[in-house]
């Protein structure tokens, strides 16, 4: 039922947004909570978040 949390355990954080899965410390929280379309929705957002973090240079990987 529920999409992969995207955590690669690089926890740091960019103007609220981790630079390690993209998401904001709010959004991790709730995580758990969230439905299926609700995950999709937010990892698509992640991601566009992710690319303006590289495109900065700001972007960790594992």
């Amino acid at each position: 039922m529920s999409e992969k949390d995207p955590c690669i355990k690089v926890c740091r954080f960019s103007d609220d947004i981790c630079v390690g899965c993209g998401r904001s410390k709010r959004e991790i929280k709730a995580w758990k909570k969230l439905g299926k379309d609700e995950r999709r929705v937010l990892l698509a957002e992640a991601d566009l978040r992710l690319l303006a973090l590289q495109a900065t240079g700001r972007r960790k990987s594992r």
